[in-house]
């Protein structure tokens, strides 16, 4: 099989094209200009340069293609120019979709987030969320989830108009190859920096990259056009995920648990401290704190029964991500 990947340089894209590469197909990865490329660099994964935005440079990345797995996406709870995180994940989205049925593409695999999935009212005593549970209206914060969410919505649409297109939802990966890093992946870089003396009451679901990248193929072989599937794997609070660090490191983990509406204000304060006078990132991701008002459980089931989704344990998982992270330089360097 030939199939592209947008997004290889990433964490989800990197370690999908290195699995696709591994399993002796022939992988194509679109390739920004003086992207950081560390993802496959020791791969044969053939480089195009171009961007998602850019229809031509797409055609040719395209060209004698059998499958696509849009991963690329603006994730980032803070941009300096909020109009590129909707440009690149909503417009992107809609060129590269547009741009595969046009070259005759069999299937699209389209990567979107657990943020478009609905977390019943009441927390987990009232049930799970899953692939059929509705997003609350106002339930979104910031452009990256609300550019998701619209960009879903659109390949949705293609979908029931006939576009061969099934949509992975990835909860919270860890692992290796986490470049940049991801939001995740800064949580447990910043453990591992001793950055986290407190926390926070809330919980999300964590899943193994490598699981995740396994169910994106696993999404082409058996997924169902037009359905959405869950890759995740354990729902765990935020102190569970940092007491396990606290386990692989032998770091402590933080005993201070902080009040939501604390962090909630210091966030807004960072924000208009570091984004209104210095025009730079806030030290608080304020629209992570805003989401995590309430844990992001869900239901992984679906892709476990229908696409046979393995469930690696997270631990694994964390001592990958530890491993990379050092072997890499980033804990002594402090390499962002």
């Amino acid at each position: 099989m030939k199939a592209l990947v947008t997004g290889a340089t990433g964490f989800i894209g990197g370690n999908l094209a290195r699995e696709l590469w591994g399993r002796g197909n022939e992988v194509r990865a679109l390739v920004r200009p003086g992207s950081n490329c560390l993802t496959i660099e020791d791969t044969g994964v053939e480089r195009v340069v171009g961007d998602i935005l850019d229809c031509d440079s797409l055609d040719r990345a395209l060209a004698g293609c059998e499958a696509v797995f849009h991963c690329a996406a603006a994730y980032t709870f803070w941009s300096a120019d909020p109009c590129s995180v909707w440009r690149t994940n909503v417009g992107g989205a809609a060129n590269v979709l547009d741009r595969a049925l046009a070259a005759g593409v069999s299937r699209v695999v389209y990567t979107s987030t657990v943020s478009t999935i609905g977390i019943p009212r009441g927390g987990p005593k009232n049930g799970l969320g899953d692939e059929s549970t509705p997003l609350p209206a106002g339930s979104l914060h910031g452009h990256y989830k609300r550019s998701k969410y619209e960009a879903e919505k659109q390949v949705m649409e293609r979908a029931e108009r006939g576009a061969p297109v099934v949509v992975v939802n990835p909860t919270a990966p860890i692992g290796p190859w986490d470049v940049k890093p991801t939001p995740t992946g800064k949580i447990v870089l910043d453990f591992m920096r001793r950055r986290i003396p407190a926390y926070l009451a809330t919980g999300l679901n964590v899943v193994d990259v490598a699981d995740v990248a396994e169910g994106h193929i696993l999404a082409l072989e058996r997924g169902k056009t037009g359905e959405r599937y869950i890759l995740g794997n354990q729902n765990m609070t935020l102190k569970e995920l940092l007491n396990r660090m606290s386990q692989i490191t032998g770091i402590p983990a933080p005993a201070v648990r902080l009040p939501y509406w604390l962090v909630v204000g210091a966030g807004y304060l960072d924000r208009a401290w570091s984004q209104g006078l210095r025009g730079k990132e806030p030290t608080i991701p304020l629209e992570g704190v805003l989401a995590s008002k309430k844990p992001a459980y869900v239901n992984c089931d679906k892709a476990v029964r229908e696409l046979g989704q393995s469930q690696s344990p997270v631990d694994g998982a964390l001592k990958k991500a530890v491993e990379w992270f050092t072997d890499h330089g980033y804990v002594n360097t402090e390499k962002t």
